[in-house]
């Protein structure tokens, strides 16, 4: 199962920011289950080191980003992603386009976020974290 884990759910871990760290975290864990597939995209990661970095300084932020480049894939963000949220007039934040469209492009099946609304316009399954293990994981 692919799942695409959004900037907030990586932040909110690398931060280890309550309440949300309970549920995010257990979801980045998925990755060490060969059930799943657990991918960012490289814009994410970027998102979730710049506030690592505000919070622990470079050096841990890098060790923290490290960690994240070991255990999950990651998507692309092409030319054609970048056309693609273009073209959809329904996408109203263009960071949130290249994120849904990087991970349609991966084939991920899930997109994982704190922030549902962000994702209005998604024709794939949109969760929060608590409700993706909810409903995939402890069933």
């Amino acid at each position: 199962m692919k799942i695409f884990l959004d900037a907030n759910i990586l932040i909110s871990v690398l931060n280890k920011e309550y309440p949300l760290f309970t549920y995010n975290s257990r979801v980045l864990s998925l990755a060490d289950n060969t059930k799943f597939k657990v991918y960012t995209s490289p814009l994410c990661l970027a998102i979730a080191f710049y506030f690592a970095e505000k919070k622990h300084g470079t050096t841990q932020a890098r060790q923290k980003i490290n960690l994240l480049i070991e255990k999950l894939g990651f998507t692309s963000i092409s030319e054609q992603t970048v056309l693609e949220v273009g073209n959809n007039k329904k996408i109203h934040d263009f960071e949130d386009g290249l994120q849904y469209y990087s991970a349609i492009g991966s084939d991920c099946k899930y997109i994982i976020t704190e922030n549902l609304k962000d994702f209005y316009f998604s024709e794939i399954e949109v969760l929060t974290s608590r409700q993706f293990l909810e409903k995939y994981v402890f069933k």
